[in-house]
């Protein structure tokens, strides 16, 4: 990430049995294993839904369908001692491949070849504070969402939902 820039990101919540699938990741200055919804960099003259199936097929080599878009949420945080700023769409989405729910854990590969430890958390793990889950604010809009679902769009605590919003190419 470039210092003094905010980063466009679009990311992905997969579900299975009260689980999402995120990866796992370690902050070496605040000491602190957090976990964050598989996805990544916006391109310019790329869509959101756009970034979210390059990211998944690039990180763990996966086609998704059926997206819907959740919100938004604008993250501004420090991690390994760096500054961010981060836009985040925030879509719901499935795995075409089947298997991947069958699966406790798998690897996959960041843009610079690091691995990616990716696994099925279950919510409750996040509402217990047992780690955090990255952006600020996601599980907040993941529990509005399924107490909401059948549900006109609202603003929910800083972070858009907008579940009827038209769908994007």
């Amino acid at each position: 990430m470039k210092p003094g820039k905010i980063r466009g990101l679009a990311i992905g919540i997969f579900r299975k049995d009260g689980q999402i699938l995120v990866f796992e990741g370690f902050d070496h200055v605040k000491l602190e294993t957090f976990y964050r919804p598989l996805g990544g960099a916006i391109k310019f003259g790329e869509y959101g839904r756009q970034a979210l199936a390059r990211e998944l097929r690039e990180e763990i080599g996966v086609e998704i369908a059926n997206l819907r878009y959740l919100g938004l949420s604008e993250n501004i945080f420090t991690c390994d001692g760096k500054p961010g700023h981060e836009i985040v769409l925030i879509y719901a989405a499935d795995l075409v491949d089947r298997s991947i729910y069958e699966t406790d854990s798998l690897i996959g590969h960041e843009d610079d070849g690091s691995l990616l430890t990716v696994l099925w958390k279950p919510l409750e793990f996040f509402q217990h504070g047992q780690a955090p889950l990255y952006p600020d604010g996601l599980l907040e809009l993941l529990l509005a969402d399924d107490a909401t679902a059948d549900k006109p769009s609202q603003q929910i605590g800083g972070h858009a939902r907008d579940s009827d919003r038209p769908s994007l190419p």
